[in-house]
């Protein structure tokens, strides 16, 4: 079967017409896989010869030759001594520029946790975030320099996918001496932030259709990652010595994830009988503890509490850590740490899940724990965040005239304020409007409607300066909100 010459010239020229970015070469393929795939050229149409296409186009040969040639290798088309024809397609032709058939997610995405919005810059009060500005900057790229320097195209390959051997004793040296942690490099797996670590944990640990307990409230995004998993998900409350666990509860759970050192967002250290029950707990029911330190470094009075992982020999912890709230959140560098015989165990499947990269990073950060630059970083922002949460302490108690009541203990990069009869959502939205952007403590809930009310507010990144007029502007945005004006 023929195709009609003046049909199939006005298309090609109409394509050659139209085209802007793409070559002659270009255009010329578009339009004729278009017309293949919408049906306009039927499978088995010969087209007239290259040279003929050319001259009524006045085009080079080889310009239609290769557009030809590129569609016969993608299958479209049929070239042989006969000529070139349409090939027919398995099934029938579909429009390539109709609209995508509505996309359908997996029904228990539904459940995830509101994402937080990340701004770049950051606005004030965002939970979470450390104080970038103060980040020896000129120092860490000294180091990358050295680094590449030294190592050059090698550090271009994948890598140990645990991470580098370096950073890993790096790491374990600097655990030994501040969170009573004794462990060696075998058993480090570093990731890319916490939130990796609880999905490896989930991975390699539980199975779908299985139960995790989370604080309620709690880190979202651990939340996010069981639930993305398939796991049911039960929030347990926290009181004034952490997560109060329930050992009579129905739902044993496979993976207990905790903050026992600074609870988030509330602020609590669990409490030493808690812990040893907690341990004593899981060890009976074969389940794993996600132990997430993810502040455990800013600790504004006494001595750091120790970890769960470094109470009891063979613990049943995978504990957490991360450099994002210490040095700068893009590093994108955590790290977990595994029981000795946990590691050996999941050594393959480790090597199978990852694949090593950010050498260059990895090993920079190295040589900054061992020559001592983090040490001398982590007690300048001690001081810094310790100054900076009296004075929040201070702006709240002067500045907000609603009834209100503090949490957040004695160290982190946030506070966490609770309020009656507010829907904290809503004010956390306007008071973007402002450069404000605190978090809505509600959202940090599995059941909302069960929630305490209120507002996380991060200091890290927030100058004491900007204190006293941010509170004055939350305090001019609840009164509307509270006695339901708005």
């Amino acid at each position: 079967m023929n195709i009609p010459d003046d049909a199939f010239y006005t298309l090609l020229r109409q394509a050659l017409d139209r085209r802007k970015t793409h070559t002659r070469q270009r255009a010329l393929y578009y339009a004729l896989r278009e017309a293949i795939l919408d049906g306009r050229l039927q499978p088995h149409s010969r087209l007239p010869g290259s040279r003929t296409v050319a001259g009524a186009l006045k085009v080079s040969r080889n310009t239609v030759n290769a557009a030809l040639e590129q569609l016969a290798i993608e299958g479209y088309l049929t070239r042989n001594r006969q000529g070139t024809a349409v090939s027919p397609l398995p099934s029938s032709p579909v429009c390539v520029t109709q609209a995508c058939p509505p996309v359908t997610l997996a029904a228990r995405l539904r459940h995830l946790p509101a994402g937080s919005r990340r701004d770049s810059p950051a606005l004030w009060l965002t939970p979470g975030l450390p104080a970038t500005n103060y980040f020896p900057l000129s120092l860490w790229r000294r180091l990358l320099d050295k680094v590449l320097r030294t190592e050059g195209s090698v550090l271009l390959g994948y890598g140990d996918p645990a991470g580098e051997p370096r950073l890993r004793k790096a790491i374990a040296r600097h655990l030994a001496l501040s969170r009573g942690i004794q462990c060696d490099a075998s058993q480090i797996v570093i990731t890319e932030g916490s939130l990796e670590g609880v999905g490896l944990c989930t991975h390699l640990l539980s199975q779908a259709g299985e139960v995790a307990w989370v604080e309620e409230p709690g880190y979202p995004g651990a939340k996010s990652v069981f639930i993305a998993a398939g796991l049911r998900v039960i929030g347990v409350s926290v009181d004034g010595e952490g997560l109060a666990v329930n050992t009579l509860s129905p739902d044993i759970p496979s993976l207990i994830f905790t903050s026992p050192s600074h609870q988030y967002p509330l602020g609590q250290v669990m409490s030493v009988s808690r812990r040893l029950a907690l341990l004593e707990f899981a060890q009976q029911q074969g389940a794993w503890i996600i132990e997430d330190d993810y502040d455990s470094e800013f600790r504004y009075s006494g001595e750091p509490v120790p970890a769960m992982l470094g109470m009891r020999e063979n613990a049943p912890v995978v504990y957490l850590g991360t450099f994002s709230k210490t040095l700068f959140p893009s590093l994108r560098i955590g790290f977990m740490v595994l029981p000795p015989a946990l590691a050996g165990a999941l050594e393959p499947a480790i090597a199978s899940l990852l694949r090593g990269g950010h050498r260059a990073e990895q090993l920079a950060l190295a040589h900054f724990i061992e020559e001592g630059h983090y040490a001398r970083h982590l007690a300048a922002m001690r001081r810094l965040y310790r100054k900076r949460q009296a004075a929040l302490r201070e702006a709240l108690a002067s500045e907000l005239t609603f009834p209100h009541q503090v949490y957040g203990g004695e160290g982190g990069l946030h506070l966490t304020l609770t309020l009656e009869n507010v829907d904290d959502v809503m004010l956390a939205e306007q008071a973007r409007r402002y450069h404000l952007a605190p978090g809505a403590l509600s959202r940090l809930y599995l059941k909302p409607a069960n929630a305490l009310r209120g507002l996380v507010l991060g200091y890290g990144n927030t100058s004491a300066s900007h204190y006293p007029n941010a509170i004055r502007t939350l305090n001019r945005l609840i009164a509307p909100i509270q006695h339901g004006r708005e």
